[in-house]
C-alpha cells in the first residue's frame, strides 16, 4: 500500500502553535493573490487519488473544533481511521465520518490492503513521525507557507536513521507559498 504525507508546514518546519492553532495558515503569503486554477494548491487531486486516511487524534480534534457543514467536509466519503491510545470514541460530530483505532501500525495497515485500500493520506505529526521510522511513508507532499514561526509543533521528529528524500518536484504558487514533493527512500 502507498502512504503519503500531503501537508501545510512554515517555512521553519511547524505544523501549527503550540497550543494547535494553525490560523497562520489563512494569513500567510498573499492571501488576495490571484491563485486561478490553483486555489486548493492540489489538494483535490491528492484526495482524488486516495482511498483511505489515517490521521492522529490531535489532528482529528482540530478538524472537529472547525464545526465544519458538509458542505466544508474537505474529505468526501474517504474512509478516516483515527489513531488514538487514549480515547476510543469519536467526538459527536465526527462520530460518522471517523472510525477510531489503537493498535499495531503495520497490522492496520496489512488490513487495510486485505481489504482492497491502495493510498492511504497519512495526516498529524506524530502520526507522520510513527509512519516515517516504520519505513511505511512512501511519498511527501509539503507545502510551505511563508512565515516563521520560531516555535510550535515540528513536522518531523527524531528519526531512527537518515532518510534520503528524492526526485523532488517544486512548485511556487502566486501567494508565495511553496509546495516540494519528494519521494522517500529508506
Amino acid at each position: 500500500m502507498k502512504c503519503s504525507v500531503f501537508i501545510a508546514t512554515s517555512v521553519d518546519g511547524f505544523i501549527a502553535k503550540d497550543d494547535g492553532g494553525v490560523d497562520w495558515l489563512h494569513t500567510a503569503g498573499k492571501p488576495e493573490a490571484d491563485m486561478g486554477k490553483q486555489a486548493d494548491m492540489g489538494m483535490l487531486d491528492y484526495m482524488a487519488s486516495v482511498d483511505c486516511m489515517i490521521m492522529g487524534r490531535k489532528c482529528m480534534d482540530m478538524i472537529s473544533s472547525m464545526k465544519l457543514t458538509a458542505e466544508q467536509w474537505p474529505y468526501g466519503d474517504t474512509r478516516i481511521i483515527v489513531l488514538s491510545n487514549t480515547i476510543n470514541e469519536a467526538p459527536e460530530n465526527m462520530k460518522d465520518k471517523v472510525e477510531m483505532y489503537s493498535g499495531d501500525l503495520q497490522a492496520l495497515v496489512s488490513r487495510l490492503v486485505s481489504e482492497g485500500y491502495e493510498h492511504a493520506y497519512i495526516d498529524g505529526g506524530t502520526t507522520i513521525q510513527a509512519f516515517i521510522n516504520l519505513q511505511l511513508i512512501n511519498e511527501m507532499t509539503i507545502t510551505h507557507a511563508p512565515v516563521l514561526l520560531g516555535e510550535g509543533k515540528p513536522l518531523f521528529g527524531k528519526v531512527f536513521k537518515d532518510i534520503k528524500l528524492e526526485q523532488a518536484e517544486a512548485i511556487a504558487f502566486p501567494n508565495n507559498f511553496v509546495q516540494v514533493k519528494y519521494k522517500v527512500s529508506y
